[in-house]
């Protein structure tokens, strides 16, 4: 029996936001038909916190705008429902809002029966996190890197994403930079017949954790089209994709910031680089509602991170403690977080446990 009303306890379903009760109605009942139940939700409000993780998501005409101007992340899987018969179907609406499909009812209803039951047993879409610097050297690099170390750990398969082509490469942070592999310049030129899942094989990786970065050779920017193959291979093959985010967003920047389902904001103590992150914050919230401010210590001024937070009108999502450790581990070569143990690791942990991935284990 199709849901009108959904818990955090319930699987994974398709999503359906609408407020119009006659689009509700025939959508239950075509849902129904394919046997299928789906999550409903009256507005966008209701809808984010399973927007991403929905395998397939309908949005009625009426809902659309609305959705739109809530900046829901950006994620395939998204069709527009026209129940009236409409002279011109409205594809700028549809292309705000990323839908790859409008289905105007009851013309499209066999169609769209056939694309419920294909989705009922798809496997829930990879939650997205973007890392984001307060100030340059704010050291994102290092929280993306130790955020999917972590999950893979915990038994996740990750995808780890550089997307500075002005940063030292986040296969350097992990001590991969020998590893074989397919790196941005490759996939920039092209990936078109390769398979979501073929195409994160192969990229360098170790156990339940690859990565896409750079190689050394000479600046590339990335093309937002291959920044949006990436997104969606690791989607739709891996359990969770982290993005190191450069602090001047190019349009794959942006591209990954919409998608992004939790964004986080590395901020240094100290008060010049909280000045620099009120502008970079600014700058994101155009693009992500999902921001959170990620606290780095010491702080030589005594700031506190709440007061930061605060002054940055920004969720705290976590501090991250000194560990006098980290560099020299780095430099040997040993990923951040590898250990399990740490300030660094203890946040990751913390961070990965708050977005329910369904992790294998504890980790310790």
């Amino acid at each position: 029996m199709a849901s009108r009303n959904a818990t955090v306890c319930d699987p994974i379903r398709p999503l359906l936001v609408t407020d119009d009760p006659h689009l509700l109605d025939e959508a239950l009942r075509l849902a129904a038909n394919a046997r299928v139940d789906l999550d409903v939700a009256p507005d966008p409000v209701a809808a984010r916190t399973r927007f991403g993780a929905a395998p397939l998501v309908l949005v009625g005409l009426g809902a659309a705008q609305a959705c739109v101007r809530a900046r829901l992340p950006r994620r395939p899987g998204i069709v527009l429902l026209v129940t009236d018969s409409v002279e011109q179907p409205p594809w700028e609406l549809a292309a705000a809002l990323g839908a790859e499909h409008i289905a105007v009812l009851p013309a499209a209803e066999p169609w769209l029966v056939d694309r419920l039951v294909d989705v009922a047993g798809a496997p829930r879409p990879a939650a997205v996190v973007a890392v984001l610097g307060g100030r340059g050297g704010a050291g994102t690099s290092v929280l993306a890197a130790g955020l999917a170390v972590t999950a893979a750990r915990a038994g996740l398969r990750a995808l780890l994403v550089d997307a500075d082509p002005m940063g030292g490469g986040v296969d350097l942070v992990l001590g991969w930079e020998a590893l074989d592999g397919l790196r941005w310049p490759a996939l920039s030129h092209g990936s078109s017949g390769i398979t979501p899942p073929a195409l994160v094989d192969a990229l360098p990786n170790r156990g339940e954790l690859a990565v896409l970065s750079w190689d050394r050779g000479d600046l590339l920017a990335v093309p937002a089209d291959a920044m949006e193959v990436a997104l969606g291979a690791g989607r739709t093959s891996r359990d969770l994709v982290v993005v190191d985010l450069p602090r001047r967003l190019d349009d794959a920047a942006v591209l990954a910031l919409g998608a992004a389902d939790q964004t986080l904001l590395l901020v240094p103590a100290e008060l010049r680089a909280c000045a620099a992150a009120a502008r970079v914050a600014a700058v994101a919230a155009v693009h992500t509602s999902s921001l959170k401010v990620v606290v780095r210590a010491p702080a030589p001024g005594r700031l506190k991170a709440r007061e930061i937070a605060r002054a940055l009108g920004l969720p705290l999502a976590g501090t991250l403690r000194p560990e006098p450790e980290l560099a020299r581990a780095l430099e040997r070569g040993q990923p951040p977080a590898g250990t399990g143990r740490g300030p660094l690791a203890v946040l990751c942990q913390r961070i990965l446990g708050e977005l329910d991935l369904g992790m294998r284990e504890p980790v310790a």
